[in-house]
């Protein structure tokens, strides 16, 4: 660990973050942040520097534009463009061909009074979305906010990623969840994301700290990124604690702490679900979800589904599930169960424009071509998208068993591209956990995990292309639209509709 490389050094590492973030005076001796119950009660005042206002943006001059295969222009690959926004409505207004004029102005001019921007021979592109990103678990590998003893990852195993993350949770503060939140939210928003399905947990051990966490940074970042705040249920809510220490299925599972003394059946699970419908009640939360697999068996799992849709409904809130995260062919999928509930329930009609996400669903990996056909039937009427997770489907998934590594290891993670291609589902990519145990690599850049995808689906051709970048796209719908410049690292950020060509 850097720490303890820098000690060797007489260097503190922990101090001169408090130097850096609080200032000489901070004294390092000190508890820098409140307990986890004094968070929970009294939330302190954000301590994170104010943003700059969003800088005013006229013209992107000399950019590329992608050019489909059935574009009706015949210009040069590298004929470059100008793109006027409108003051007013901070949309794009026209595209025009370069001139020779527009190219003069000074490269990457990022004086804060300059409304134009030249990006000379930088690709322009929609702007991303990110449909699926815990906020409130990022980065847990690198805080120095956190014990070192829930940074160091020995085995790299599923059950350790587990113990690491709960012992993490059980030392969250406010203002470490806002810099560790704020953190994954501006490398989202550099990488020219603007909108989110922002995940946080809501538990017996968490209470509503990562929610409260979630919402002050929905407020913070709400000029350059929508975060759509999901209150989630990573924790059982009809199990309690000891029933099934692994959580019910390999995977993601419960990162819940054991209590110090037994509770009856159903008391934490009963406690979660009081939070969780509380959670549902706060301003700015767009979105209900659980994780039925971390239930000791199916049929509490069922009954997870079966109160979490109800919840939606009544809440009039979105829906959001991790589901299926396993790859055991003796284990029926839940989500026929799903979808059963969602029609027995009336979703359509009772909860009208909302719709429903089922994120990982690995087990799918195993159908056959008749189950896929099935599904396929089972979903029509039904808003429903499926996000895959390959970064930490891979890292989790498809496991050999100990001393048997020279075995073939499946991918273990929806086939994104065919689902879309072949069935014509609604189905998209997303970033999911970004620096701990259960996905210590990666970043929360969305090109990165479709750079991946190449490699994943072997999909190396143009429309493969393509279509690995609008599956970054095709889940949620946002008001705000932007432009994303990328040449060789550097990124910009402008207003602008990133449909209008």
């Amino acid at each position: 660990m850097a720490a303890d490389f820098l000690a060797l050094y007489n260097i503190d590492l922990q101090a001169e973050m408090s130097k850096a973030q609080f200032g000489s005076s901070h004294d390092p001796t000190q508890s820098q942040f409140p307990s986890q119950s004094q968070s929970q009660s009294h939330p302190s005042p954000c301590i994170l520097p104010s943003l700059p206002p969003p800088r005013p943006i006229s013209l992107i001059t000399g950019v590329i534009l992608p050019h489909s295969s059935d574009s009706h222009r015949n210009d040069s690959p590298t004929q470059l463009y100008d793109i006027h926004i409108s003051p007013t409505s901070g949309l794009i207004s026209s595209i025009t061909h370069t001139s020779q004029k527009s190219t003069t102005h000074p490269r990457n001019d990022q004086r804060p009074s300059s409304s134009i921007i030249v990006a000379t021979q930088c690709l322009a592109l929609p702007a991303l979305y990110t449909p699926h990103i815990h906020i409130d678990k990022a980065h847990i590998l690198s805080s120095t906010h956190l014990p070192p003893a829930t940074q160091n990852i020995v085995e790299g195993t599923f059950k350790e990623a587990l113990s690491l993350t709960a012992t993490a949770k059980s030392c969250f503060s406010y203002e470490d969840l806002l810099i560790r939140g704020e953190w994954v939210i501006r490398e989202s928003v550099k990488a020219g994301v603007v909108g989110m399905r922002a995940f946080v947990e809501v538990d017996e051990g968490v209470k509503h700290l990562c929610l409260r966490a979630g919402l002050e940074l929905r407020k913070r970042w709400e000029s350059r990124c929508e975060v759509q705040i999901c209150v989630f249920a990573q924790d059982p809510l009809f199990t309690k604690t000891g029933d099934d220490p692994e959580g019910g299925a390999s995977g993601e599972g419960s990162s819940r702490v054991a209590p110090q003394q037994d509770m009856s059946e159903d008391a934490e699970g009963r406690n979660n679900r009081e939070l969780i419908e509380e959670a549902t009640k706060f301003d700015g939360v767009d979105v209900v979800g659980s994780t039925p697999y971390v239930e000791g068996n199916r049929q509490r799992a069922q009954k997870n589904v079966e109160w979490i849709i109800d919840v939606a409904i009544r809440e009039r809130k979105h829906l959001d599930l991790h589901l299926d995260y396993n790859l055991d062919g003796n284990e029926p999928a839940l989500v026929w169960c799903v979808l059963q509930t969602l029609v027995t329930s009336r979703w359509v009609d009772r909860n009208p424009g909302k719709t429903v996400c089922l994120g990982h669903c690995t087990r799918m990996t195993m159908f056959s071509q008749t189950e896929w056909a099935e599904l396929k039937k089972e979903l029509q009427g039904l808003p429903i998208s499926f996000v895959g997770l390959p970064n930490s489907d891979l890292f989790m998934m498809g496991r050999p068993n100990e001393g048997e590594g020279w075995k073939d290891r499946g991918r273990g993670t929806l086939q994104i591209l065919w689902m879309v291609e072949e069935l014509g589902l609604n189905a998209c990519l997303g970033v999911n956990n970004v620096g701990n145990a259960f996905t210590p690599q990666g970043n929360a850049d969305p090109l990165s995990v479709a750079s991946s995808g190449v490699g994943i689906y072997q999909a190396g051709t143009k429309k493969d292309a393509e279509l690995l970048y609008v599956s970054l796209n095709r889940v949620g719908k946002f008001p705000k639209r932007m432009l994303t410049l990328i040449n060789a690292g550097m990124c910009f950020n402008a207003s602008g509709d990133g449909n209008q060509r």
